[in-house]
């Protein structure tokens, strides 16, 4: 159940501030036992220079907040993949 609430917020609260830059984030994985979770950065935000400044203090403070209980936030998106990053 935890999944799709956190996937419901990063809907509703995250993606909307990616979305006006071209990106998005979605869940890739979720243990609810360990509380760890796995983000995947698309769009612009994937290969993104910034990916990093905006996983870090954006959307992970973001859900750190919302939802105190999630251990570890894990960013599993291929950067290297990445074809039309916001910031190069």
């Amino acid at each position: 159940m935890t999944r799709i609430k956190i996937q419901k917020f990063i809907n509703d609260d995250i993606n909307p501030s990616l979305e006006m830059h071209g990106g998005y984030v979605i869940i890739e994985d979720y243990d609810e036992e360990k509380k760890n979770l796995k983000l995947q950065l698309g769009g612009s935000c994937q290969g993104c220079a910034r990916s990093i400044y905006t996983l870090k203090i954006g959307i992970e403070n973001a859900l750190r907040e919302e939802f105190p209980e999630i251990k570890e936030i894990e960013d599993v998106t291929d950067h290297e993949s990445g074809e039309n990053p916001y910031f190069s």
